[in-house]
């Protein structure tokens, strides 16, 4: 079998959650068999060599209708799809509070257009622009052999926003348990948080901060600003007192180390279909906190500290929990047996299975 996973333009230089899902599904896929190709949206793809497309990110829809058109061949699309409006509505400052006056759908369109009109980016599909962003992913899931959400609420979501016409198989995402070791030898800091994330309004640094200013805590930030998010970052490094660092993005097997010292680790964001850095830190030991917008309680369930993103004091009250509890070693087995790149790979196969065989 032969497939291209085709994906955002950006993958390599602006990083996220999604580059590690689709490099680490690859991976996978390569070890047990399968030819299995990163391709960019951008890039000039020769559909003949391959038997099935594998698309990422059903909110980037132009990319999809482009290569989903004109190469004819079926395709499975990982929706990985956020919600953006609370912080739309709540967080957006200047222009940007606008955005939470438009639907879920009107923003995103926004969105896209101005990444080709101000960012650069290329419009593959001109049909976008009159289509909008609902009715392109109405057509993309109309002509999908199968959707492969990360969880089953993320599928209720994509139902419920757009049709419910659609096959699908969920691939929860994983972690690399060759990578991600823990023998619990190693000392725990409890005074250490850290938070591993892109520099984002949405990821919610900026409480983070807030919230451990001039506390007994060491806050680490780990990971570089996102490319539109800029003034976000400076307003966090204005404002972060001196218990507070920021270290620029790592490779994972740089975060190993943090993983194993910090006693917690935190993402505050006001949407998250995983968090695939919790789900690592948690393998290394690490007591997790999070807020419950979005999909991670079917992760996690009672095994993290949960916040409310909006409210610093909340924030702070959960990583002092999180803080002087033992390690939850139930979480940790409960990631090795669900939460595996290698499991998710296989998973993914099935699907593949599938899609080639309708």
């Amino acid at each position: 079998m032969k497939v291209a996973l085709i994906t955002r333009s950006t993958l390599y230089t602006v990083y996220g959650g999604d580059t590690i899902q689709t490099v680490q599904t690859a991976r996978h896929l390569v070890d047990m068999g399968i030819k299995a190709d990163v391709r960019l949206s951008h890039e000039d793809i020769n559909y003949a060599e391959y038997d099935l497309l594998h698309f990422f990110n059903l909110t980037r829809p132009a990319d999809i209708l482009y290569h989903s058109r004109k190469s004819g061949k079926p395709y499975v699309v990982s929706t990985i799809l956020c919600d953006y409006s609370e912080y739309d509505k709540h967080q957006r400052k200047g222009w940007g509070k606008l955005l939470g006056l438009f639907s879920t759908n009107g923003t995103e369109y926004i969105k896209t257009m101005a990444r080709c009109l101000v960012g650069g980016d290329k419009l593959a599909s001109l049909s976008y622009a009159w289509k909008g962003q609902r009715n392109s992913i109405n057509e993309i899931l109309r002509r999908a052999a199968m959707i492969l959400p990360n969880s089953n609420s993320e599928y209720e979501r994509v139902v419920h926003g757009y049709t419910s016409k659609v096959k699908h198989m969920v691939v929860p995402n994983g972690t690399d348990q060759a990578l991600f070791r823990y023998n619990g030898l190693s000392q725990k800091d409890e005074h250490l948080v850290i938070c591993a994330a892109r520099i984002e309004g949405i990821k919610n640094q900026l409480n983070l901060i807030r919230a451990l200013n001039n506390t007994r805590f060491k806050l680490i930030i780990i990971g570089d600003h996102s490319p539109n998010q800029l003034a976000y970052y400076q307003e966090c490094k204005l404002i972060a007192a001196h218990n507070v660092s920021f270290v620029s993005h790592l490779p994972q097997s740089e975060l190993v180390d943090y993983y194993r010292r910090a006693k917690v680790h935190i993402l505050p964001s006001w949407f998250e279909t995983t968090g695939l850095s919790s789900i690592e830190a948690a393998l290394m030991g690490c007591n997790i906190v999070i807020s419950d917008r979005g999909d991670v309680r079917e992760y996690f369930e009672s095994d993290a500290f949960y916040c409310e993103p909006e409210s610093p004091q909340s924030i702070l009250a959960a990583i002092e929990k999180a803080s002087i509890a033992p390690v939850n070693e139930h979480l940790r087995q409960r990631i090795l047996q669900k939460y595996t790149w290698k499991q998710a790979a296989l998973q993914t196969f099935k699907a593949y299975q599938t899609a080639i065989a309708s």
